[in-house]
């Protein structure tokens, strides 16, 4: 039996050495727009940079002028808040009153790209993509571009690791997240490099403005962290105002905060409303939950933080069935009879128990030896029935043996200990980042040792385990009620 790989689902890329392919352009190192204007007042927030306050007036106006807003009405209004930029309310606010209603008009979605002068560019693309060239065209337009005010609030730089330079990228070394932050910007490589060929050279006469690599990891950073979460794949699309929203552990309703729906009763168009999930005091920022289902790596790759929940932390084990197994063949179809297939994958979450399906499966791909009889087609139809009890012996402690090597090797090859790792986040003072990366790196190799705690108890037990052997021969009557063997004399 292979060891089982500790990987994110898209493994296949993500191995590649750290390297830093992304030239300066749009945007300098500092993460700034190209051309700056020294006299604007801007506030620094957890050390970032924040748009400046005439910028934030500037798209105010502009979505009162679009008619999104009533300036003298509004439920809550854009504010300087510790995230950055958050939606503070201007009176007290009841739970589930609506806070914010933007129509569609004024998102950015595929539609919008659809219809602007690109638009017969990007049909056969992506949604992300063509989204993403369509932001960054109307971004080197600046002032001339009808989308300027909400472009210019966006930041140029988030604490997703996606921006994160390899000295930074260090501090995550042996982590999932390292592996799946790689393996993200691969596949922004590889697209942007086809986009590039078919699309941006080919029509530098609407893509006047260099568009690189930074440029396109940039917009696709911010696609990830300001899109809400129904609003991706092919219904991908932005919501200015709305997106300022920020995200709160302390809000943990599972419900949605916010639905689209038809602007009224005779009206075909439709908005995008947003409500409070709790009550706020006036001047109090909004908050919603983001996404009760995203562990913590995928909120630092997505949004650039982290939630101190236990039950945020995950880890990823994937299993898969070697095509150089004899049984290959039978297996797979075995798998694929009860809904899994050739390569699992598992999440395990911290303080929960194993995920149900892990270990029929371990024994599945453990299958072998004397154990093969089951594979054959006589017993297809209750195999995966016998998969979730023990199988034999010889099979319990294989799995067992090769889960605690994996998670051994997984854990040689983090930088720290968790012990070192608690001793600096009692220090404090970590820095945002660094904060991230620590507290990402103490929640995977708790999570290794809570499974190789669990695989250690259960090799503990196997001399109390039942086996298939045993449960057939009970079955069969030749088993007593202590395990003795009965034998039957005929007279």
């Amino acid at each position: 039996m292979a060891l089982p790989r500790f990987l994110p689902h898209s493994s296949s890329c993500l191995l590649s050495p750290l390297h830093n392919p992304w030239p300066l352009s749009l945007l300098n190192a500092a993460g700034g727009r190209r051309i700056v204007d020294g006299s604007a007042v801007r506030v620094r927030i957890r050390g970032s940079l924040a748009p400046p306050e005439s910028s934030v007036a500037d798209f105010w106006q502009w979505m009162s002028k679009k008619g999104a807003v009533s300036a003298s009405s509004a439920v809550v209004k854009p504010g300087f808040v510790p995230e950055g930029l958050g939606l503070v309310a201007q009176r007290d606010i009841p739970r589930n009153e609506v806070v914010v209603e933007i129509p569609k008009s004024l998102w950015i979605d595929a539609d919008t790209v659809a219809a602007s002068e690109i638009g017969r560019l990007c049909g056969g693309l992506r949604p992300w993509v063509a989204i993403a060239l369509f932001l960054l065209r109307e971004k080197a337009l600046g002032q001339a571009s009808p989308w300027h005010p909400y472009l210019n609030i966006l930041p140029t730089t988030t604490n997703s690791t996606l921006f994160w330079p390899e000295e930074e990228l260090s501090e995550i070394q042996g982590t999932q997240l390292l592996s799946t932050t790689i393996g993200a910007k691969d596949y922004v490589e590889s697209e942007f490099t086809k986009v590039e060929a078919e699309v941006i050279l080919p029509n530098k006469d609407l893509f006047p403005s260099a568009i690189t690599l930074l440029d396109f990891l940039w917009a696709f950073g911010m696609l990830r962290s300001r899109a809400f979460s129904r609003l991706r794949g092919e219904n991908l699309a932005l919501v200015p105002l709305a997106d300022l929203i920020n995200h709160s552990s302390n809000i943990t309703v599972e419900e949605s905060s916010w639905e689209i729906k038809g602007k009224g009763l005779f009206s075909r168009e439709l908005i995008f409303s947003l409500r409070t999930p709790a009550y706020i005091k006036s001047g109090e920022q909004v908050y919603i939950q983001y996404d009760m289902g995203k562990s913590n790596a995928d909120l630092a790759l997505d949004y650039g933080f982290v939630d101190p929940r236990p039950d945020r932390d995950a880890y990823t084990l994937t299993l898969e069935i070697s095509e150089l197994d004899p049984f290959y063949g039978d297996k797979l179809d075995i798998a694929e009879s009860n809904g899994l297939a050739e390569t699992a994958y598992f999440d395990v979450v911290q303080g929960h128990t194993l995920p149900p399906l892990m270990l029929p499966y371990l024994r599945l791909v453990a299958l072998g030896g004397t154990d093969a009889f089951l594979l054959e087609s006589i017993f297809r139809n209750s195999v995966w029935d016998h998969l979730e009890l023990p199988v034999s012996r010889a099979n319990e402690e294989t799995i067992c043996r090769v889960v605690r090597d994996a998670c051994k090797s997984a854990l040689s090859g983090y930088g720290t200990t968790i012990e070192e790792d608690e001793k600096l986040m009692e220090r404090g003072n970590l820095g945002e980042r660094l904060g991230i990366a620590v507290r990402i790196r103490v929640g995977e190799k708790k999570l290794l040792r809570q499974i190789d705690d669990a695989f250690r108890d259960r090799e503990s037990e196997l001399d109390g385990l039942e086996y298939y052997q045993e449960r057939r021969l009970k079955d069969l009557g030749l088993v007593g009620e202590q395990g003795e063997i009965i034998f039957w004399e005929t007279k």
